[in-house]
């Protein structure tokens, strides 16, 4: 792969919370001698680790959110109003999670008023231009950025557990196109993240209906082929539909700094990551990253 750059954007945040929650459930928190919480950071690096060796890549980025309050909670106040508190032995997690990715010497990257998914869109389809992606994430919303060149990996049950999105397998398991994948959000909402989308508008029929008419405009050219009761509903909830669409679209002009390229080519100093695990008391992890040999570009 000389020469060639495959860039492993990161979603930091899907990833910390996935191995605080996949521990957590026991009761048991890991935490070092002095009672600081690390279960997250632990299995966030394991997962990390993980990503890196399965798709070898030349660069690498993490991506996070930066607070609750985005631009999608000035255009819908409810949106992830339903989302508990974070648990308090996750809260001092995420600056420690931070540090640890320092520590590899890949930047973590953020932008007030925006959520981490805007970041990886913006950086995927800048970046998807001339180079590969994989973006590596636990959210579904994620797979409207794929193509040609930009892969979305889903993280599955249990670390090194993939699915691979392309645009053909895209296609082959769900019948759609990544813009779809807006639409069909847009009329079925989402729950996880507290937008309605068409009331009484459920995800098989969403499929159906962006499926036969290809999209939401579409759709709405050609009401009068629909059934009465799933017309009434859509015309009764069109303002909201149309939210729904955009609360769903992941916005992909954010207004990053430039990356410089030498900054997140992927390298590593085991001496900065030993000195923070040794901090974290994260001795059985060093073996895992022994492991890792950046890929020369």
């Amino acid at each position: 792969m000389t020469g060639k750059r495959r860039y492993l954007l990161v979603d930091g945040m899907a990833i910390l919370f996935r191995a605080y929650f996949a521990t957590s459930f026991t009761g048991k928190i890991r935490r070092t001698s002095s009672g600081i919480p690390v279960n997250g950071v632990h299995g966030f690096v394991r997962y990390f680790v993980d990503a890196i060796q399965t798709y070898q890549p030349t660069h690498v980025i993490c991506c996070w959110d930066m607070g609750s309050t985005t631009f999608r909670t000035e255009q819908f106040g409810d949106y992830k109003g339903n989302r508990p508190q974070a648990p308090e032995d996750l809260i001092p997690q995420f600056d420690l999670v931070k540090e640890v990715v320092e520590s590899f010497d890949v930047p973590n990257i953020g932008l007030e008023g925006y959520e981490a998914d805007d970041c990886m869109g913006t950086l995927a389809v800048k970046l998807g231009q001339e180079h590969e992606v994989v973006i590596v994430t636990g959210d579904h919303d994620m797979l409207q950025l794929v193509a040609d060149k930009v892969h979305v990996a889903i993280m599955k049950k249990g670390i090194g557990n993939y699915q691979l999105y392309t645009p053909q397998f895209l296609l082959d398991e769900r019948g759609l196109t990544p813009a779809q994948v807006i639409d069909v959000k847009g009329l079925m909402g989402d729950s996880a993240d507290n937008y309605p989308g068409v009331k009484g508008i459920g995800e098989k029929t969403a499929y159906k209906l962006i499926q036969q008419f290809t999209s939401i405009e579409g759709l709405l050219g050609n009401l009068d082929q629909v059934s009465p009761t799933i017309r009434k509903k859509i015309e009764s909830d069109l303002d909201m539909l149309h939210l729904s669409r955009k609360l769903a679209t992941i916005h992909c002009e954010a207004p990053l700094d430039e990356l410089d390229d030498a900054h997140c080519a992927w390298c590593i100093n085991r001496d900065k990551i030993n000195q923070k695990f040794t901090e974290l008391e994260f001795g059985s992890l060093v073996k895992l990253v022994d492991q890792l040999e950046p890929i020369e570009v």
